[in-house]
């Protein structure tokens, strides 16, 4: 037999993913452990080792192998409790050491359309204000829903790269986004060397705003910063190397105790590239002029170059790219900024940050941007009831 669940597939930003309002679980999945897990491994379609998700919810790609449980905040001053679930697509694994910044676009728009905000909260027409509290990191974020005639506003002319059709604009932004117990920059340097057994030296610069995030110079990686998903993706040698690099990164950031660590935490930290501006073709054709931006990024996701930008990453990259004497301003041109535009595989985007330097110690205050959501589909999900 299976078991019917209540759930809604949706797109936030780049991503799609299954939500679950968390009072909607089977009882014994409502809690953080093996019986939760493998539920949602059952409905994304992992672990996989065709890669495809095909009985699954997944679309065999990081983008599209998420799942989030939302439920009423038992936080105060906040409205709904966010947590979020990273799925490995030929692993057993669900990483929960991380946000989707993506998928916080949608957040707010499922509270609204489930019953988790509360109603005097929600204006007839403008701008209903969600604040977030992000339960894998411990964050606050805050989401502005479009509302029109009692409803959230989901279609519209706000155009995002990455996504094919437009939509309704959704400002999130981004609060204090370093944990309170540790350091933006967890060895206290802008730009450090890190050493890869067997692989080389590399000045990287190694932040925790949004999500834990390793920048490189494309140069020393012998990369341009133009590069697409078929240059990385289909490289194994590339792959492998950055992997590495990623790992002991992870070391150098206290993130893991051991290298083999690394093996089961995927979702963090990320690793990404970074280049000075320069004309190159998106993956939809569009032509991206070096005028237009501050900067090239390249990111991973899961093992793979991500075809657009992870939300969680453009935090970091806005972060360290308002920050003079980080690798990412270097590239941006070395100068002050309150805002950066980045050139990324599918296109471009603009982000917002906000940071100080107080008693030598940095900190990040806010990163905005924009982004949009949409349902795609509100049913039940079945799954094979002896699966978990």
């Amino acid at each position: 037999m299976q078991t019917p669940i209540t759930a809604t597939y949706m797109r936030g930003g780049t991503s799609k993913g299954t939500f679950f309002k968390l009072s909607d679980l089977p009882e014994r999945c409502q809690v953080a452990g093996a019986a939760r897990d493998a539920f949602l491994l059952r409905v994304v379609g992992s672990p996989d080792p065709y890669g495809k998700q095909i009985d699954g919810m997944g679309g065999g790609s990081s983008s599209t192998s998420k799942v989030v449980i939302l439920s009423k905040s038992k936080q105060a001053d906040h409205d709904v409790d966010y947590l979020f679930g990273q799925v490995a697509i030929d692993k057993p694994v669900i990483d929960w050491s991380g946000n989707c910044g993506n998928l916080t676009a949608a957040v707010g728009s499922f509270a609204i359309f489930n019953g988790l905000i509360d109603a005097d909260k929600i204006p007839q027409n403008g701008i209903c204000t969600v604040r977030i509290w992000q339960q894998n990191i411990g964050k606050t974020i805050i989401a502005h829903v479009p509302i029109k005639d009692g409803q959230v506003q989901e279609t519209g002319d706000f155009e995002l790269d990455g996504v094919t059709f437009p939509a309704s604009e959704i400002k999130v932004e981004f609060i204090n986004p370093v944990d309170d117990d540790g350091e933006m920059f967890p060895t206290g340097n802008l730009v450090d060397t890190l050493v890869v057994p067997e692989v080389g030296e590399f000045a990287v610069t190694l932040i925790n705003a949004g999500i834990p995030t390793i920048f490189l110079r494309a140069a020393d990686l012998g990369l341009a910063g133009t590069e697409s998903q078929k240059d990385i993706n289909t490289n194994a040698d590339i792959l492998a190397k950055l992997e590495k690099i990623r790992a002991y990164g992870a070391l150098q950031m206290g993130l893991i105790t051991d290298i083999d660590q690394a093996k089961t935490r995927q979702h963090t930290p990320k690793i990404a590239w970074v280049a000075p501006p320069a004309d190159y073709v998106s993956s939809s054709g569009k032509t991206v002029h070096a005028s237009d931006i501050h900067l090239l990024v390249r990111a991973m996701s899961m093992g793979q170059l991500h075809h657009a930008m992870m939300g969680t990453a453009s935090v970091a990259i806005g972060t360290a790219a308002t920050i003079v004497g980080t690798l990412v301003n270097d590239m941006a041109g070395g100068q002050a900024l309150t805002e950066v535009c980045f050139g990324h595989p599918s296109g471009t985007l603009t982000v917002g940050g906000q940071s100080e330097c107080m008693d030598g110690k940095w900190l990040a205050r806010k990163v905005s941007m924009s982004r949009s959501a949409r349902r795609l589909m509100a049913g039940q999900v079945f799954v094979p009831a002896d699966s978990f």
